[in-house]
């Protein structure tokens, strides 16, 4: 089975731009109350998955931090402790089960490494156990 089955498309999903600042991507976090969040270049591009622990990691380690801060730091200043891997929108529901135990989505992206949408745990979870406990 194809991955393409549970993808939640590119317009559905809350994802912040790599070019923003530190301010923007923690007012859309609270706004849609998501501890994580893709980042995506200006091309359309997944860059990696930026989460609460970087911004709180970033916010410990910045000398005389105060939130107007917030406003001045790119998210490029913000280093990204978790290497959360895309997966191509070709790859098996296999591909995809081992990515799901470490992360709470992952990254769905085209041949040219462009962000097409995301597969949330739930969904693969689901599927799982539907196929577990399915009736012989």
């Amino acid at each position: 089975m194809n991955i393409a089955f549970f993808l939640i498309p590119k317009n559905e999903v809350a994802y912040i731009k790599y070019e923003s600042t530190m301010r923007q991507a923690l007012e859309k976090m609270e706004y849609h109350r998501y501890t994580a969040v893709p980042l995506i270049d200006c091309d359309g591009r997944y860059v990696g998955t930026l989460t609460e622990g970087d911004l709180l990691w970033k916010i410990k380690n910045t000398p005389n931090f105060n939130f107007e801060s917030t406003r001045k730091i790119w998210l490029n200043e913000v280093p990204l402790h978790k290497k959360n891997q895309a997966i191509s929108i070709n790859s098996e529901i296999e591909d995809i089960i081992l990515k799901s135990i470490e992360q709470n989505f992952v990254p769905v992206v085209d041949d040219d490494n462009t962000f097409i949408g995301i597969i949330r745990r739930r969904e693969i979870i689901d599927f799982c156990a539907k196929r577990i406990f399915a009736s012989p």
